[in-house]
């Protein structure tokens, strides 16, 4: 039999992965936030994956409190994660897989691209992805890992920051609000340099978002978190001394 998979989190997300790591034959010890992780350590002590699929706001809570026997051997999926995320408690070389695919409660899986992953395990994430026609990739390097988390980022800062302001679809927003979203992606990336210290592509990132729109032109620009991710990136630009006045005025506009 193969080794175990420790599961953090058994929402929607991580009932996905389960379904695929039972189906590459691997036993799941799913872990809800409720429990001890200590104890289910010490009841797990070797698995070959700790996948932590918690929402975002229990992730530093959970890494803080991650056993050491399972700290070599952590997988993330997060929105919004950034190499700093994982650093802060001092993991170096995690599993990271930025997920583009949807799962909403009593709904089938909604793919919009491959989603790429980089680690230790990646080779099995995409492996459990692809027994469910869920398509992955894995990438060669920590280079490529940072682009694609920039790249995720970029997509759901700029879609939900200018849902607020102009609401209906991604579609839409790229059709009929361009000039608005290049403005938001500017203000994006610029914290997204701050964020990661690296400079980058912009002009590759704002055509990989461009991709990411036509692939699932109709899905909505607004979530239930967007005033909470706005209001985040403004902490973050404060704190940098950055200006990201398209950012600003879409706070000023929807106060």
């Amino acid at each position: 039999m193969n080794r175990p998979i420790v599961l953090v989190g058994v929402g929607e997300m991580g009932g996905v992965f389960a379904r695929g790591f039972l189906r590459a034959g691997h036993p799941v010890f799913p872990v809800t936030r409720a429990m001890d992780l200590n104890a289910a350590a010490m009841a797990v002590h070797d698995p070959v994956l700790v996948l932590v699929a918690v929402a975002e706001a229990d992730l530093h809570p959970v890494l803080a409190e991650l056993p050491e026997t399972w700290r070599d051997r952590v997988a993330l999926l997060q929105n919004e994660l950034l190499p700093r995320d994982w650093r802060r408690h001092g993991l170096e070389h995690p599993t990271v897989i930025s997920v583009w695919f949807e799962k909403k409660r009593g709904r089938e899986v909604k793919v919009i691209l491959p989603s790429p992953a980089h680690g230790p395990g990646a080779g099995l994430l995409a492996t459990a992805l692809e027994r469910l026609d869920i398509p992955a990739r894995v990438l060669d390097s920590e280079a490529e890992l940072l682009e694609e988390l920039v790249l995720k980022n970029l997509y759901i800062l700029v879609s939900n920051i200018c849902g607020l302001a102009v609401g209906g679809t991604v579609g839409e927003l790229w059709q009929a609000h361009r000039g608005l979203a290049l403005e938001v992606a500017a203000d994006v990336l610029a914290l997204q340099e701050h964020l990661t210290g690296h400079g980058l592509d912009h002009e590759r990132l704002v055509a990989g978002l461009a991709q990411a729109f036509a692939a699932d032109a109709s899905h909505q620009c607004q979530g239930r978190s967007a005033p909470q991710r706005l209001q985040r990136a403004l902490e973050q630009a404060d704190a940098a001394g950055l200006a990201v006045p398209a950012l600003r005025r879409i706070r000023a506009e929807t106060a």
